[in-house]
């Protein structure tokens, strides 16, 4: 009896689908603000000038730490003569010679810093570059763990403005350095909650757009600097740092009121409530009828995030355990922070370089920050068109060429100044990429602490820059030569990362993991057709 009533029991009573799979955070953000609107755009691009108060903090010490030109006073030991032709008034008794403007034009000349050495010289410079590089380490993770990343935005560019009013009231060069240190430390995460932010509160068409604009205003922040250093040329060095810090600490303020905070990440760390507020608000900004919709998606996915393990982690440094943890993670980010390490030597060490040409100090500055607004208009096209990997290790292939012919060009010739203009253009190009292409190769839930720690191996490029520079004003190998070998050689590095082009992105380590798995799986099948086809030819 029991076998007739299973037999006649039917075949699909058994059968139990399958639970449908939640949506990913990707494509639930993209169903209600995927269609950005002028208004969300306008306030991701705002949120983008963030960049122009990091590149005036970054390239300021260009002027403020110049060396002054400087002349023989009227009746001078003939010896001065000589000593003006080795550019060294060092061994000149006090009165035989004086600097060509007032001495707080430059902390070089108010602190008598001219004989002190290149390693007091660049002291201040390495002093913020290394600040950079301790916040990096300490504050990059915060932005995907306790504070977000509209939270850790503010408080760095609150701290890095006000470290920059103290500066302008340094007494020494001691303190000055410390200061710049402490304005590096605050600095380090500007840049970087900024590009990913502004990435993550528009939809995926908008993404490339947006970080574009943001590379354009750093280049609106360094062209702002010779204007403002040629307004103050005859003025004290203290000027650039107060009218830098001050807007910049004004703009804090706005932000605190205009932008909202990431709800890809409000969703990976489980605040749900939080998250579906923010996009509601986003989506009434676009004018589209998402205000009115249940957010049954985002339900869904932040109900399968709040199940998962590991989608952000507890602690401060979870996201860094989770990435060295997984070698696939560990590869990735110790090819791109190698080669970034090279093109942050060029990058931050070029324009610090430019008293070496032997060419006007505000148009040497100049030309290199113009050569930032094509090298923006061309990221944005190769991101689009060309994958990622070639881009980089082409870019830092002619950037390396470039600065190693500027050994071998006569100084104070249009050659050699070409030739600098345009291997720091191709560097700018390969920077703007790399920050792209680790946005795409790492998942939200570590996506701030991947960018922060490329951003802080470009800084650690910029730390070694000061002192080369310093000593290629006696040998100009150290500094073009150095910068040259560096930016080629290391850029090959990212011929071991992924190609991300057209890829979406991730949400948690585990999605990228299967992405990974998946891309291998299919290379492995191609090369097996292949070689199948290879064969049957051979046959």
């Amino acid at each position: 009896m029991a076998m007739a009533d299973e037999a006649t029991t039917p075949l699909l009573a058994s059968y139990k689908p399958k639970p449908a799979k939640a949506p990913s955070i990707d494509d639930a953000i993209e169903t209600y603000i995927g269609a950005t609107g002028a208004g969300q755009l306008f306030k991701a691009i705002i949120l983008a000038f963030t960049w122009a108060f990091d590149a005036q903090q970054v390239f300021i010490s260009v002027f403020t730490d110049a060396e002054p030109h400087w002349h023989c006073t009227a009746g001078a030991d003939p010896s001065c003569s000589l000593a003006v032709a080795e550019a060294s008034p060092c061994a000149l008794p006090p009165g035989a010679w004086a600097w060509d403007r007032p001495a707080e034009t430059s902390v070089v000349s108010e602190w008598a810093l001219k004989c002190a050495g290149p390693a007091l010289v660049s002291l201040p410079a390495s002093s913020f570059f290394a600040g950079c590089l301790a916040g990096g380490f300490l504050l990059t993770t915060l932005a995907d763990s306790l504070l977000g990343r509209k939270k850790m935005l503010l408080v760095s560019l609150a701290s890095m403005s006000v470290a920059g009013v103290l500066t302008a009231f340094s007494p020494n060069v001691w303190a000055y350095a410390a200061l710049r240190f402490v304005c590096g430390f605050g600095r380090s995460m500007v840049g970087t909650c900024a590009l990913v932010l502004s990435t993550e509160l528009v939809g995926k068409r908008w993404r490339d757009t947006v970080s574009v604009a943001g590379f354009a205003c750093f280049t609106v922040g360094f062209l702002s600097l010779p204007a403002l250093a040629y307004a103050f040329r005859e003025a004290s060095w203290r000027n650039m740092y107060l009218w830098t810090s001050l807007p910049s600490l004004c703009y804090a303020i706005l932000l605190y009121f205009l932008v909202q905070e990431s709800p890809r990440w409000l969703l990976v760390r489980g605040r749900k409530h939080d998250a579906i507020e923010t996009v509601r608000q986003i989506a009434a900004l676009n004018g589209g009828g998402g205000i009115t919709c249940s957010f049954s998606m985002l339900h869904a996915c932040a109900t399968e995030r709040e199940d998962a393990t590991g989608a952000g982690g507890d602690g401060v440094f979870a996201t860094l355990q989770s990435m060295l943890e997984r070698r696939w993670a560990l590869r990735r980010l110790a090819a791109i922070m190698t080669a970034s390490f090279g093109v942050g030597m060029v990058y931050y060490g070029m324009p610090l370089n430019v008293g070496n040409l032997g060419s006007n100090l505000y148009l040497s500055v100049t030309y290199n920050a113009l050569a930032e607004f094509p090298s923006s208009i061309l990221s944005w096209l190769l991101m689009g068109r060309i994958n990622r990997r070639s881009s980089v290790i082409a870019l830092t292939a002619v950037a390396g060429l470039c600065s190693l012919a500027c050994v071998v060009i006569p100084e104070g010739t249009g050659e050699r100044m070409a030739a600098e203009v345009f291997s720091f253009f191709a560097t700018c190009t390969a920077f703007n990429i790399i920050l792209m292409y680790s946005i795409e190769l790492f998942p939200t839930s570590v996506r701030n602490s991947a960018v922060g720690m490329v951003r802080q191996a470009l800084v650690l490029g910029g730390v070694a820059a000061p002192m080369l520079v310093a000593l290629g004003r006696e040998r100009s190998f150290w500094s073009f030569g150095v910068f040259g070998l560096a930016v080629g050689c290391l850029g090959l590095f990212a011929a071991c990362l992924p190609e991300t082009r057209g890829r979406s992105m991730s949400d948690t380590m585990e999605e990228e993991e299967h992405k990974e798995a998946s891309a291998a799986a299919a290379a492995a099948v191609t090369a097996a057709t292949s070689d199948m086809d290879s064969n049957a030819d051979l046959v």
